[in-house]
C-alpha cells in the first residue's frame, strides 16, 4: 500500500515569491505548514540567494511539475565584473580578479553569441549528480568534479542598463537546463574580463509571472483572512498548448480507472481535427481535468490520471 499523506487535499498552483536567503525546499516546507495541503512541491529550483517566482505544486498538480519544468524561464540579473567566484554568484569565495571593464558597446557586441543553442557548463556548486552524488556536495568537500559541457536554450537575452563600471543589469528567457551563473561567468570571459552574478530575480515560470506572485507573509495572512481559493490557480493551468477533448462523465471514469477507450467518438464532438497517432492530449469532463493521454492505435491511453 501507498503512504498516505496527512494533510488537506488541495490541488492546483501557488506562485511565491521567493525571499532571498531561504532554499526551494525550505520555501516547500513553509507552503506546506501555512496551507495544511498533503502533497506540496515545487518547479524549478531557485538558488537560496535568488528570488522571484517560485511556482508551488498542490496535491494533483504534483503530477504535472515536469510539465512546467520543461517550459521558458525568464530572469533579470546582475553581473558584478572584476571578480570570478568559486560558486558563480555573490555567495562564494573570489577565485580571481580582473581589472578590465566592459563598455556598453562591447558588451552589445558579444550578446549574440549566447542566444540560441549554446554549449554551457554548468555550475561546479549545483544540483547536478556526478556518479551519484551531488556535484555542490563534491565541490564542498573539496573534491570539485569536472562539469561536462551540454546545450542549452537561450531564446533572448538582453542589456538592461550598465549599472556603473563594475555592474550591468541583464533580461534573460531561456529553456530547462540554463544556469544563469555560468551565462554571468562565460560573458564575462567573452568580454576579457571575469564575472559572476551579483543579483538573481526569476520573473517568469511558463504561463506563470510576478503579477500573480504572492509573499509567504501574504500566504501567512490569507490563514486568518482571505480565502486561500484566491490565489489558488487550477491544475491544468500548466496545461494550456495540449490540446484538450471533452469526455463524457462515463468515458472520464473508465479514464480514472486506468482504461482506455476509443478515440473516434469523442474526435467527432471534438472541432479539433489535426490530433494524430503518437499526440499527447489533455483530456476534460465538465472542465475538470481527467487525464494525460496518448493516441496509440485508435483509442485515447492515460498515462497521468488526475484524481480532481
Amino acid at each position: 500500500m501507498g503512504r498516505k499523506h496527512r494533510g488537506k487535499a488541495i490541488h492546483g498552483w501557488i506562485i511565491i515569491d521567493k525571499p532571498g536567503g531561504l532554499s526551494s525546499n525550505a520555501v516547500v516546507g513553509r507552503v506546506r505548514r501555512l496551507t495544511g495541503a498533503a502533497k506540496v512541491g515545487h518547479a524549478g529550483t531557485l538558488d537560496p540567494m535568488a528570488t522571484g517566482v517560485l511556482p508551488m505544486a498542490l496535491g494533483e498538480a504534483t503530477k504535472i511539475v515536469s510539465y512546467l519544468m520543461d517550459g521558458a524561464k525568464a530572469y533579470r540579473f546582475t553581473v558584478r565584473w572584476g571578480e570570478q567566484r568559486d560558486t558563480d554568484d555573490a555567495e562564494g569565495e573570489v577565485v580571481a580578479t580582473s581589472d578590465a571593464r566592459p563598455a556598453k558597446e562591447q558588451i552589445l557586441v558579444v550578446l549574440g553569441n549566447f542566444i540560441g543553442d549554446i554549449e554551457q557548463v554548468p555550475p561546479v556548486f549545483s544540483a547536478i549528480k556526478i556518479e551519484g552524488k551531488r556535484a555542490y556536495a563534491l565541490a564542498r568537500a573539496d573534491q570539485a568534479p569536472e562539469m561536462k559541457p551540454r546545450t542549452i536554450h537561450i531564446e533572448d537575452l538582453k542589456l538592461l542598463s550598465v549599472v556603473d563600471a563594475d555592474h550591468a543589469e541583464f533580461e534573460a528567457v531561456s529553456g530547462k537546463g540554463a544556469y544563469m551563473r555560468s551565462l554571468a561567468r562565460d560573458l564575462g570571459t567573452a568580454l576579457g574580463t571575469v564575472g559572476h552574478i551579483a543579483q538573481l530575480r526569476r520573473i517568469a515560470v511558463g504561463p506563470f509571472d510576478e503579477k500573480q506572485a504572492i509573499s509567504l507573509d501574504k500566504l501567512e495572512s490569507l490563514r486568518h483572512s482571505a480565502p486561500l481559493s484566491e490565489h489558488l490557480l487550477p491544475v491544468e493551468t500548466v496545461l494550456d498548448d495540449i490540446p484538450a477533448l471533452a469526455l463524457t462523465e462515463t468515458e472520464a471514469r473508465k479514464l480514472n480507472q486506468g482504461q482506455a477507450i476509443p478515440v473516434l467518438p469523442v474526435a467527432s464532438r471534438s472541432p479539433l481535427k489535426n490530433i494524430g497517432q503518437g499526440d499527447v492530449v489533455r483530456v476534460m469532463a465538465e472542465g475538470r481535468l481527467v487525464a494525460l493521454a496518448k493516441i496509440n492505435g485508435g483509442e485515447i491511453r492515460p498515462f497521468r490520471v488526475i484524481n480532481l
